[in-house]
């Protein structure tokens, strides 16, 4: 039943909204925001929108979770010198948010802490609010990332892009 639902929700939501949802002054905006908060702390940030997942996907058993560790793999978010890097994945047609962090991260912030982020972004989303859930995700995880891994005056080069990807 669910598999079906989410297969619903692939084949017919999603493909249209990614554009609208996120025109390019927004994304402009999530990049200064990513930004910002990154001369705080040494974590690198991702964002990667997606639209919709195939639906021989979706038949085939993946999901958002697994869906977004394939997507830090091939952003390469785990490339970072202090294995410091953060991706917030958004699944539009499924309203899911996935937050992987890199091994350096996961040994300081606690899931819970991420779990916290989704749902508040999750609760933006869900009010059509996407611009305020973003951003509210961005800070969110740049503050976690800044109390748990401040930067303290050290060096942080820009390791990876701060614009979000859409996918």
């Amino acid at each position: 039943m669910v598999r079906m639902q989410r297969l619903w929700a692939n084949l017919f939501g999603g493909w249209f909204q990614l554009s609208r949802r996120f025109p390019a002054a927004l994304l402009d905006e999530m990049a200064a925001v990513i930004a910002a908060g990154e001369r705080n702390h040494l974590g690198e940030i991702r964002f990667a929108l997606e639209s919709r997942l195939a639906p021989l996907e979706v038949l085939g058993g993946l999901d958002a979770a697994t869906r977004a560790r394939q997507v830090f793999t091939q952003l390469r978010v785990w490339d970072t010198e202090l294995n410091s890097g953060v991706l917030l994945y958004v699944l539009i047609a499924e309203q899911r948010i996935e937050i992987v962090a890199d091994r350096g991260i996961s040994a300081k912030v606690a899931p819970r802490e991420w779990e916290a982020v989704c749902a508040r972004m999750h609760e933006s989303y869900a009010r059509g609010e996407w611009r305020a859930g973003s951003l509210a995700g961005i800070i969110a995880a740049s503050d976690l990332l800044t109390r748990h891994f401040p930067g303290e005056g050290k060096s942080n080069p820009d390791e990876l892009p701060d614009r979000p990807v859409l996918l």
